[in-house]
């Protein structure tokens, strides 16, 4: 008679291990939308605070540009 150490086989691990994927699969889908959305982007967000400080007159039309600009290439 043989002991197998009484363990799993490699089946049995490998059954084990796409159970507990499939769960957190399945956690992390009825989770999310609960969460709300994500962050908002950041840079846009900014083009639409110069863009309404633009339209409020507190800035140029060229302040908005170079601002813009420089808003643009930083986050490249």
């Amino acid at each position: 008679m043989m002991y197998d150490g009484g363990g799993m086989g490699a089946g049995g691990w490998i059954l084990m291990i796409l159970t507990v994927a499939l769960l957190a699969t399945l956690v992390v889908a009825l989770v999310r939308p609960l969460a709300g959305p994500g962050p908002a982007d950041p840079v846009g967000h900014a083009e639409e605070i110069l863009a309404d400080r633009l339209a409020r007159g507190e800035i140029s039309s060229e302040e908005y540009e170079q601002r813009l600009h420089v808003l643009r290439a930083a986050h490249r």
